[in-house]
């Protein structure tokens, strides 16, 4: 597998916010959203296989570890890379942007699923498929640019019933939509959702990698 970069720190979004978690970056996305933040894992990283991920990971004594990219769904390997680490006690995340099939992933991993709103400019490329593989322990995202963005993420969410599939998390795009303008729709609308914000750029400067 082609690896970014695999560091500890702690867990910036999802309802594990907040938590010291593992993270293994893959390398490589076939998405090119707007507002991505972490586009220098697009290219390079460095071959490296199962063992020596299991075994660098097991070196920081933490059992939540996040598998995240780029696209980590790109790479054959990271549904079995997801079951070894399961299998070894440890609670699994994995991060996609919803365009590839999930079914793939062994049923005790944590699903932590994209679903692009159109100021990303790549919703099209929702696999809407992937919602009928969801359960009540994954979690479904949604990164809001502006109104247009947050409507049509609560047009999503009511129309597919994911109030009763899924957790539903909903941050605004960083420095682009102020927080408090977000929480203020979300309270109007009396959505059962999770706002979020990304802990790691409030910790850190936004632009430092590895955190």
């Amino acid at each position: 597998m082609r690896i970014t970069e695999i560091y500890h720190s702690i867990q910036g979004e999802s309802r594990f916010a907040g938590r010291p978690c593992v993270f293994v970056r893959t390398t490589g996305c076939n998405l090119r959203c707007v507002w991505c933040d972490t586009e220098y894992a697009f290219y390079g990283g460095a071959e490296m296989s199962l063992d020596q991920i299991v075994a660098k990971t097991d070196r920081f004594g933490c059992k939540l570890v996040e598998i995240t990219g780029g696209e980590p769904l790109l790479q054959k390997d990271v549904p079995e890379l997801a079951q070894l680490l399961v299998d070894r006690d440890y609670t699994v995340l994995v991060e996609t942007s919803g365009e590839r099939d999930i079914s793939v992933l062994d049923k005790r991993v944590i699903k932590i699923m994209d679903l692009k709103c159109p100021g990303s400019g790549e919703s099209h490329r929702n696999r809407w498929q992937n919602i009928a593989h969801l359960s009540a322990q994954d979690e479904v995202k949604f990164v809001v640019k502006d109104r247009k963005d947050y409507d049509w993420a609560v047009d999503v969410i009511k129309k597919r019933g994911l109030e009763r599939r899924c957790h539903i998390l909903i941050s605004p795009v960083f420095s682009e939509l102020a927080p408090d303008e977000l929480v203020n729709w979300i309270l109007q609308d009396g959505l059962d959702v999770r706002f979020q914000l990304q802990l790691h750029k409030l910790v850190w400067s936004p632009d430092t990698k590895g955190v």
